[in-house]
């Protein structure tokens, strides 16, 4: 289904240490291209369909002059795909190699040639378990999945998912590009000082890393209403996924657990990774928050504890009181730091 959009989703390769400004100083060079551009968390998406005329070149000539002037003006490589919807867009930008580029013409044929092989769990909201699913009937790929009836795929996963999941493997997608400002996120990293192998290891990472988060999250008295884990592996492949919370939080046990979830849903065996990024999204006012009640006493404990650990940071700092997990890991000056500023 030809949609006569030029979507262009850029991924950005951030330093760590970037500057708390860089986003917005990106924001206003893309928007030198076209006004509809969208921030994302890694990257951006442009809308180009209007562009072509004004600059005089195709989608293909214009992403690469986008990367160039990232590059020149702040030495931000990228990786770039276009296509016609931003579904079809972010699937081929992720399977791009930093400094290059892919672009899916907005045909029929070019759209299956590109989507119908794909793993089925590439499709935006098909994580390991909807993966998994779809596996035991025999829906591996994308064009399985394609020439499935609606109603079958409904059965198993309820009608809206199944709708949904049977427009996108079509490579239907009406998402617009929201130049809207993204609500703000806090993010941490941990990069590993080898690839690390083992599961026990990254599962402390991920408690290291909410702690962190947790402890910013309340120093600067915000929550997050959800949370998400990008696994970037030796191979310069990453993986994310995202949760919304069932209660926009900022105690380090909660966001610990979304975490723990995440990584589980991955599925990783003997994994090479290179590192781990957790992120807490759509900041609020910790004000707004609401807090289920619970008859279990013991689920107050770990915040009381977690009370009585802020107030010996705020006085001695962040390194001198910590989960005792951790205390197997790397000494203390050399746990996860605060490696990203607030976005």
């Amino acid at each position: 289904m030809m949609s006569g959009r030029r979507i262009l989703r850029l991924s950005f390769d951030l330093p760590p240490d970037a500057d708390a400004e860089l986003p917005e100083r990106l924001r206003r060079l893309l928007e030198d291209f076209t006004p509809r551009v969208q921030l994302l968390e890694d990257g951006a998406l442009l809308d180009l369909t209007g562009a072509s005329r004004w600059w005089q070149r195709d989608a293909r000539g214009i992403t690469e002059l986008v990367q160039l002037r990232v590059l020149a003006y702040f030495g931000v490589r990228s990786s770039a795909a276009v296509a016609g919807t931003p579904m079809l867009a972010a699937m081929a930008c992720a399977l791009t190699p930093l400094g290059r580029r892919t672009v899916i013409d907005d045909s029929p044929e070019a759209i299956s040639a590109f989507l119908r092989p794909r793993p089925v769990r590439e499709l935006p909201g098909v994580g390991g378990k909807t993966a998994a699913l779809l596996g035991e009937y025999g829906l591996h790929t994308v064009g399985d999945v394609a020439d499935v009836p609606q109603h079958t795929l409904q059965r198993p996963l309820g009608a809206r998912a199944g709708r949904t999941l049977h427009e996108h493997a079509r490579g239907h997608d009406t998402t617009a590009v929201d130049p809207t400002p993204a609500p703000a996120s806090l993010s941490t990293e941990h990069r590993f000082p080898r690839d690390e192998l083992d599961p026990a290891a990254h599962r402390r990472i991920l408690l290291a890393l909410a702690d962190d988060l947790g402890a910013r999250l309340r120093a600067t008295n915000q929550i997050a209403t959800g949370v998400t884990c990008t696994i970037r592996y030796a191979d310069q492949t990453s993986t994310r996924r995202s949760r919304t919370l069932p209660e926009a939080t900022q105690h380090t046990v909660l966001l610990a657990r979304t975490a723990y979830t995440l990584y589980d849903s991955l599925g990783l065996q003997r994994a090479q990774v290179r590192s781990i990024t957790l992120r807490a999204d759509a900041l609020q006012p910790a004000d707004r928050a609401t807090r289920q009640l619970t008859l279990d006493a013991s689920d107050d404990k770990p915040l009381a504890i977690e009370a009585v650990a802020d107030r010996a940071r705020a006085r001695y700092g962040h390194q001198v009181i910590y989960p005792a997990a951790l205390a197997i890991t790397a000494p203390p000056s050399e746990r996860p730091g605060r490696a990203r500023p607030p976005q």
